[in-house]
């Protein structure tokens, strides 16, 4: 099955609300990283203060910040991959060891729906890391193709198996990225109640091809962390900090947009769907990503950096805010989808929340800037 790929993934780049770079797949060598290109908000204390908010400017010198964002690739961006590469890895050898005979059903197909899970939930931590090889290369897509607003995903997958029923590893890497990665695992691992050769031969080929390419890029990220989180720029620039945390805003925006507003309809018509919405672990994903940002965002090293000036109350209020959506997100069902309508808004408000202390207080008190993205706005 052979899909326009470029067309493809610029209509799955365009709906996810991203701006991506169309470049060739990140190898081994350390792609430049340009000046990261903004559009800046008017100044940032200016606009805090017009909404009642008084902003204290920290003074982050040179060596804080190069110590900053050493401690981010090391001890928060390279773990994260591995993570995910690690739980890709796992799926990939329960599959092998699941499915030497067929069908699998029971016991353990669900155990490779749990294993499918944890991958799924390390992804979606992983995806705060919104620029660098993996979204340079468009990885990012062929290792979680959503928004799938027209439904590719479910007939892309099916019409592979049936004319692939021995599909290698090495064949499915030249395929289209709706048939690839989390969601593509997803779609075989649930929507069947058993597993036949067929697709225990995807469930298997699916996750090795997954491993490998999140392995390339943890393994770039290893090698080339310092051009990456432009470590080498902090004496004479701020683009690692500028975008290191409009990283994390544009995770809480797109969450909030693609994963809650749209498929559930909480502003306007419902658009795509929810996040695993056919293993129905909404709940998960979204949890996982709020987990990803609570450590992230009340990690000791950034309290120190904010404590400089006495601007705890921002990480006081960040920690508040992101405590309250991991608790009404353990009030919710599984699948999101299930919960009042009520449960739907408020968490939509949460993340409003979140999103407007990230960009009125945090990112205004370390002296950055707001980029502009497509899901802009709160």
């Amino acid at each position: 099955m052979k899909i326009n790929h470029g067309l493809v993934l610029a209509l799955s780049a365009l709906s996810a609300g991203l701006l991506i770079s169309c470049v060739k797949p990140a190898d081994d060598t350390a792609s430049e990283v340009d000046s990261q290109k903004v559009t800046q908000e008017p100044t940032q204390s200016a606009a805090a203060q017009s909404n009642g908010e008084r902003v204290a400017t920290v003074d982050i010198s040179a060596e804080t910040a190069s110590t900053y964002l050493t401690h981010v690739a090391d001890d928060i961006v390279i773990p994260a991959y591995a993570d995910a590469a690690k739980q890709s890895e796992q799926l990939y050898k329960l599959a092998q060891q699941n499915c030497q005979q067929a069908p699998v059903s029971g016991a353990k197909l669900q155990e490779l729906r749990d294993q499918w899970l944890q991958l799924a939930q390390a992804w979606a931590a992983a995806e705060m890391i919104n620029f660098g090889p993996a979204t340079d290369s468009m990885s990012n897509l062929y290792i979680n193709y959503y928004p799938d607003e027209r439904g590719l995903v479910h007939s892309g997958v099916a019409d592979l198996i049936s004319a692939n029923p021995n599909l290698t590893a090495e064949q499915l890497a030249n395929e289209s990225a709706i048939v690839q990665g989390v969601p593509g695992l997803e779609e075989a691992l649930y929507v069947n109640d058993s597993l036949d050769a067929t697709q225990c031969a995807y469930v298997i080929s699916a996750s090795s091809a997954l491993s490998t390419r999140l392995e390339a890029i943890e393994s770039n990220w290893r090698k080339n962390a310092v051009t990456l989180m432009a470590i080498d720029k902090t004496p004479t620039s701020d683009q690692g900090l500028n975008q290191w945390f409009n990283s994390l805003l544009a995770l809480v925006e797109i969450t909030k947009t693609n994963a809650i507003d749209q498929p559930l309809g909480i502003t306007g018509s419902t658009k795509g769907h929810l996040p695993a919405a056919t293993a129905e672990q909404s709940r998960a994903i979204i949890t996982a990503k709020v987990d990803a940002l609570n450590q992230t965002l009340t990690d000791p090293a950034l309290i120190a950096i904010l404590g400089r000036n006495n601007e705890s109350l921002v990480s006081d209020n960040l920690s508040t805010a992101l405590s309250d959506t991991t608790t009404l997100l353990a009030q919710m069902p599984e699948d999101i989808a299930d919960a009042d309508k009520s449960e739907q808004q408020a968490l939509f408000d949460q993340l409003t929340t979140v999103t407007r202390l990230i960009k009125r207080q945090l990112i205004p008190t370390l002296g950055i800037r707001v980029g502009f993205n497509s899901n802009d706005g709160d």
